[in-house]
């Protein structure tokens, strides 16, 4: 076992094989779960191949964990509960399967669904889970090239994994068969169908049920609201995010430059989460029905209401019928309009944020759209302005991350910022980074991560960003300097540095 930092809030627990991981996993959730310190500072408990991510607060847990796990048998939890899942077996890949496997289409079938299945950790997409325990006649490799889209519902084979795709993606898995099942609902307690644990049959069938479609529900208005008259790109909401749920799939999300979120609620007076909008690019006209108290942080605009310039980082009032126009940014990319009482849109599974590669939370608002504003919170009193935090010219610093052996040149090395830079993450451009040559089987990532493909080129992962990846993470983003790389744009210059250089 390896204890290894992954940046200032978390440790990636590295361990010998899966059953290995299983077990440390329902340890660590446990402990987590009891509320004890220190295991009261851990916000998710994230299982692997080959490694258990634990995401924390500010605190060193690696002599907790290495406590914890002392003497542990490695030894599968006890399942404790049974799905059974009905599929149609006429998938894509199933006559190659079949040649790969030696057996007949009939005989995959059979050792498909003739064993049962165990989830053992969740994957990229909300809902997906890597399925282990079948009959080891059905390991194959991936797809020499993967698939640009695999339909949602193809049930697939993958070295020792099944699994089941949730929603339209890209992938390489080798399809046999297409399902019905709900595997995520973000109404339903627990979300995800196939939990850690869970035990899964697979069930052939000739055709399969149509799904039901729940009515959508009335959602009330507040009386308040943004009309958005024009816009360059789509406005989404962001707040805090949904920390907690990586093991089924769902990423924290939220606003991608933290601080400049945090900074518009205590401007506004915003207590609880409330959630603003992320603007991108600016160049967008918003309309007031009824007054409202709003700040602008972020990306600095020029913005005016109705023509009177207004300036950013301080709290306006926004008359009822009044318009607030942002021309494009000086520097950076994402503005946010906070108000007072929060943008009111409904949540799901706890946040008001979109998440835009798990394509959850409250569609983004586009021309036309009438954005609700929730309620002020009466007597919270005068806001404590504070200056925004000054940024380093282009300097991004890192802690060093589980993989830093696997990478040289990474200190002092400069990068362009590449067309490819969005929510999920950013690409960079330059001389490419000596690195080990090989994989690591997929882990945990979190935000922050600056991963090292095999092109030697880094990509740093934002707030959408995937939940496991398979190349090595040779550091990780401080706090504040996520909140700055979420503000690059293609073309920008930037240089990544070790905490305590300059």
């Amino acid at each position: 076992m390896r204890l290894l930092a992954c940046g200032e809030r978390a440790t990636l627990v590295e361990l010998g094989d899966l059953t290995e991981v299983l077990a440390a996993e329902a340890r660590l959730r446990g402990l987590a779960g009891a509320g004890e310190a220190p295991w009261d500072r851990v916000v998710d408990v994230v299982a692997a191949q080959r490694t258990v991510l634990l995401v924390h607060g500010p605190v060193d847990l690696r002599p907790a964990i290495a406590r914890a796990l002392a003497g542990l048998s490695p030894e599968l939890p006890r399942a404790d509960r049974e799905v059974v899942i009905d599929v149609v077996y006429d998938g894509e890949d199933l006559a190659e399967v079949s040649e790969l496997t030696g057996l007949s289409p009939a005989e995959v079938i059979a050792a498909h669904t003739g064993t049962p299945w165990r989830v053992a950790f969740g994957g990229f997409a909300p809902g997906f889970a890597y399925l282990i325990g079948g009959d080891p006649r059905l390991r194959v490799p991936r797809r020499s090239s993967p698939r640009p889209r695999v339909p949602a519902g193809s049930v697939g084979l993958a070295d020792q994994f099944s699994g089941v795709y949730p929603t339209a993606s890209p992938g390489g898995w080798q399809l046999i068969g297409r399902t019905e099942a709900p595997l995520f609902d973000p109404d339903a307690e627990p979300p995800a169908l196939l939990g850690p644990g869970t035990t899964v049959r697979f069930r052939a069938v000739e055709q399969l049920s149509a799904p039901v479609t729940p009515e959508p529900e009335t959602v009330s208005r507040a009386g308040r609201a943004l009309g958005v008259e024009r816009t360059l790109f789509p406005i989404t909401a962001q707040d805090r995010g949904r920390p907690g749920l990586a093991a089924v799939g769902v990423g924290t999300s939220g606003a991608a430059d933290r601080g400049a979120y945090r900074q518009g609620a205590l401007l506004v007076g915003n207590r609880c989460g409330e959630a603003a909008l992320e603007i991108t690019l600016g160049q967008c006209i918003l309309r007031a029905l009824g007054t409202l108290t709003l700040a602008l942080t972020g990306a600095p605009c020029p913005a005016d209401i109705d023509g009177y310039p207004v300036p950013m980082d301080h709290p306006l009032i926004l008359p009822d019928g009044a318009r607030l126009t942002l021309a494009a940014p000086s520097s950076g990319l994402r503005t946010y309009v906070s108000v007072a009482g929060g943008i009111d849109v409904p949540t799901v599974l706890g946040s008001r944020s979109f998440d835009t590669l798990g394509r959850l939370g409250p569609e983004p608002f586009g021309a036309g759209a009438l954005i609700p504003v929730g309620k002020t919170i009466a007597g919270w009193g005068r806001p404590i302005l504070t200056a925004p935090p000054e940024q380093d010219g282009g300097v991004l610093h890192y802690v060093p991350g589980p993989r830093d052996d696997w990478v040289e040149g990474l200190a002092g090395s400069r990068w362009q910022v590449s067309p490819e830079a969005d929510r999920v993450g950013v690409r960079l451009l330059g001389s490419p980074l000596a690195r080990r040559v090989g994989e690591l089987p997929s882990e945990p990532v979190v935000a922050g991560a600056i991963q090292v493909p095999p092109s030697g080129e880094p990509v740093l992962f934002l707030a959408d960003h995937p939940l496991t990846g398979g190349y090595p993470v040779a550091g990780v983003l401080t706090e504040e300097s996520i909140d700055e790389a979420a503000q690059l744009g293609p073309g920008e210059n930037v240089v990544l540095l070790p905490v305590g250089d300059r």
